[in-house]
């Protein structure tokens, strides 16, 4: 296992008024995972899925039941073996926790829900310098109490690291804004360039709630984390820096005092990975539109990546899966500092038993 020690630090930043509760974490020696990571010499590639945990798991499906998935959430009991399904199943190398990043937004009550079939839906869209007043700092221990549970209940149980997360600001800004999934991002974009102040102050909020949900998550165990913001590619590089990288930023730079692994993920950002990278994290996700070998040459030396098979391709017959496994594989070079991911999620409709085949032959390959 892992020791974990605990102690309080005054902050003098403008954003934290209180003080912070700050974890050192002393890595598990034997994780493959949190030394490639770090970029450090380990035996095998490790391997875990985004969105390993739910809906394409048919044990999830039998225990999943009715309601959003916040009311899932929010049953400790329920989440700690939703988290921990896909490591029996699968074998990965790493669990990441069942929430959604919407809970803490969801968590001081800005009014939404995750709806199946849609994602999440904003009651009343931000709009206004007036919702600003919908916002007050999360207190994750009082606010998402469910959230540490899980947390609790899995670090007694598992054997390989936890992954905490949140979601970048831009990402749930976008969801906040447009009220739900979009494809054009027209509203989040409009108040960007039109009212950058009010497009600041609600950034800046979202910073705050992640920034105490990632540390409240460090605290009670999580080994690393990965800050999402899977609709950043949504921005142009200029927009990106200008918009929403100093929020993550801020972020990622609050966490780093931890010493967990920092991982920043985005769709669609293979063009500006430099500035993923430069946001500050150790890892870098790259979705599955550019080679492992071209997103190393757009990130300093040293970082690690993550990812990186299209998630659609695990449709297909066994052979091809296995032959995009390798060519991933064979992309990275055999640089350290690799973790076999998914450019995205699985895939609702993606086969768990391919799934299965793939952490074998990652685990397997000696290339």
């Amino acid at each position: 296992m892992f020791s974990v020690s605990v102690w309080l630090h005054d902050s003098a930043e403008a954003d934290f008024g209180r003080a912070r509760t700050l974890v050192a974490v002393t890595a598990r020696p034997d994780s493959n995972f949190l030394a490639a990571c770090r970029s450090q010499p380990h035996e095998v590639t490790p391997v875990w899925f985004m969105r390993q945990a739910g809906r394409s798991l048919p044990e999830y499906r039998e225990i999943r039941g009715p309601g959003s998935i916040i009311d899932a959430i929010a049953n400790p009991d329920l989440s700690t073996e939703i988290t921990l399904q896909p490591v029996r199943r699968y074998g990965v190398d790493a669990a990441i926790l069942f929430s959604d990043i919407v809970t803490p937004a969801h968590a001081i009550g800005f009014g939404l829900d995750v709806v199946p079939g849609v994602g999440p839906v904003v009651e009343k869209p931000f709009a206004s310098r007036d919702d600003l007043q919908r916002f007050r700092p999360l207190d994750a221990e009082a606010d998402t109490p469910y959230v540490l549970e899980t947390i609790d209940n899995l670090v007694a149980e598992l054997d390989i690291p936890l992954i905490g997360f949140a979601g970048a600001p831009f990402t749930v800004a976008s969801y906040l804004v447009e009220g739900r999934p979009s494809r054009t991002y027209t509203k989040t974009k409009s108040m960007m360039k039109g009212d950058p102040e009010l497009w600041f102050a609600l950034a800046d909020r979202l910073a705050d709630l992640a920034i105490e949900s990632l540390l409240s998550q460090i605290a009670h165990g999580a080994e690393a984390v990965q800050l999402f913001d899977s609709w950043a590619g949504a921005l142009s590089a200029a927009d990106y820096e200008k918009y929403a990288m100093p929020h993550s930023a801020r972020v990622l730079e609050a966490v780093k005092a931890t010493g967990v692994p920092r991982i920043h993920f985005g769709v669609g950002t293979g063009e500006f990975l430099h500035l993923i990278a430069a946001a500050g994290a150790d890892v870098v996700g790259v979705d599955w539109r550019i080679p492992l070998n071209v997103a190393r040459s757009r990130v300093p030396e040293g970082l690690a990546l993550q990812g990186n098979l299209d998630s659609s391709i695990l449709a297909a017959p066994w052979g091809v899966v296995a032959d995009e496994v390798d060519a991933v594989l064979a992309a990275n070079g055999g640089h350290p500092g690799h973790i076999f991911n998914l450019g995205h999620g699985v895939q609702p409709e993606t086969d768990p038993t391919v799934l299965e085949r793939v952490v074998e032959r990652v685990h397997a390959y000696r290339g």
